[in-house]
């Protein structure tokens, strides 16, 4: 039974939102934060990623970065930038791109949950990655990107969503990138019980992005555990910044390979060991060339597009095994091109597919050979590999819209 309570946040002061809230830290490199904390100063890059406040010689994980973080972060609480609620809330969150709309629950996440497996996993983290937002929360005392959560549809949920939906939002801003973000707040204390009780029926729920942060947020809360031995498990610490969907409310985009070379292949080569494994169809003049089934991938080599098919032999009924993205790898990607370990090998890149299909074509037209359009993971295959207690390969999801940070703060500091 999952536990996922209301809290009291800090919040942008009304009229602020549109300038504060920010995409997530890992969005951008270096250059390109610094460049939208100049252009908008009040942008929630600017404690997410604090080096842009440094020159180009200040190590991005020096001390002072962090300590930075902490002082922008409360100087603007205290000087009235961002508002705390009263009691505790939950918040309605809803993302509008290209006029499809994914609505939803901002809350807390218990800790408890991660480590007995309520809310699970289907990636792995890096260490360095880790260290970075433990550093981070730990020196501003508060949590400042939501973890990116999924559960399968409640109608008493959608129902109390609906409902509130209907009223002034509490924020409506449309951000630089065109996505419309709104948010309401469920105050009403019959509406709080009755989401609370609806999620403690919930067994499962899934990371579908943000596992950085919520390995980073329970890590935090772990150190405070061992630091606190009276801990009572009510602290805000046992809990992490979450916003909630409902599966139908889901949309997981492509995520497309390009590789740099043929592995030693001629063109005609190459075609004929893929032609051991998949039928081979060349895509003709308006023929679209995304994808659009399950185990069929589309092919940019030498500025033609080939349909390829994969035969049933080569296609696993296991969750993992039998994702698109495996069934490339394993008969394709790793025989053919030779590429063994797609997270370490310099030969393969890796494009989401908001960019689209030119942004391929492009790809093998300046720096690549081959690229390959893949057909989306499905939120049910997700759901599977977690249940099932296993990984997802390397950029198997891409998630669009992105959660914005700097809405919702939650504070680790104890009252």
């Amino acid at each position: 039974m999952a536990e996922i309570r209301p809290f009291c946040a800090y919040r942008p002061k009304k009229g602020l939102e549109g300038r504060i809230a920010a995409l997530p830290y890992d969005v951008y490199n270096r250059a390109e934060a610094k460049a939208e904390v100049q252009k908008e100063p009040l942008s929630f890059l600017s404690v997410d990623r604090a080096e842009t406040q440094f020159d180009d010689s200040v190590d991005v994980y020096a001390d002072c970065v962090y300590e930075k973080a902490r002082e922008l972060l409360w100087k603007r609480i205290e000087e009235g930038y961002f508002v705390q609620e009263e009691s505790p809330v939950y918040y309605i969150y809803e993302l509008i791109m290209d006029g499809r709309s994914q609505t939803g629950i901002t809350a807390c996440a218990s800790v408890d949950d991660y480590l007995g497996q309520v809310i699970k996993k289907h990636e792995n983290t890096r260490a360095d990655k880790e260290a970075d937002r433990i550093r981070h929360v730990e020196a501003c005392d508060a949590q400042t990107g939501p973890i990116f959560l999924a559960y399968r549809s409640r109608p008493v949920i959608n129902e109390i969503v609906a409902a509130y939906k209907k009223e002034e939002p509490l924020y409506d801003f449309m951000a630089e990138d065109g996505i419309t973000h709104r948010v309401w707040r469920i105050g009403r204390s019959q509406d709080v019980d009755a989401i609370h009780a609806a999620f403690s029926e919930i067994n499962e729920i899934y990371i579908a992005d943000g596992h950085h942060r919520c390995a980073s947020a329970v890590k935090v809360s772990q150190m405070r555990r061992q630091a606190k031995p009276g801990y009572t498990g009510e602290e805000p610490f046992n809990f992490f910044l979450s916003v909630l969907f409902p599966d139908d409310q889901l949309m997981i985009m492509d995520y497309n390979r390009v590789v740099k070379d043929l592995n030693g292949y001629t063109e005609e080569e190459f075609l004929g060991k893929i032609g051991e494994s998949f039928d081979i169809e060349e895509c003709g003049e308006g023929v679209s060339h995304r994808p659009e089934a399950k185990a069929v991938f589309g092919m940019c080599l030498d500025g033609k597009w080939y349909r390829l098919k994969a035969r049933p032999e080569i296609c696993p009924t296991d969750p993992v095994k039998g994702l698109d993205v495996s069934i490339l790898q394993d008969n394709l990607l790793g025989p053919v091109l030779g590429i063994k370990d797609p997270k370490t090998d310099k030969r393969i890149d890796f494009v989401g597919g908001i960019r689209g299909m030119k942004e391929l074509e492009r790809r093998v037209n300046e720096d690549c050979r081959v690229a390959f359009a893949m057909y989306p993971t499905s939120i049910s295959e997700l759901f599977a590999v977690a249940d099932a207690g296993e990984l997802m390969p390397p950029k198997s999801t891409w998630f669009e819209p992105k959660l914005r940070s700097g809405l919702f703060i939650h504070s680790l500091r104890e009252k």
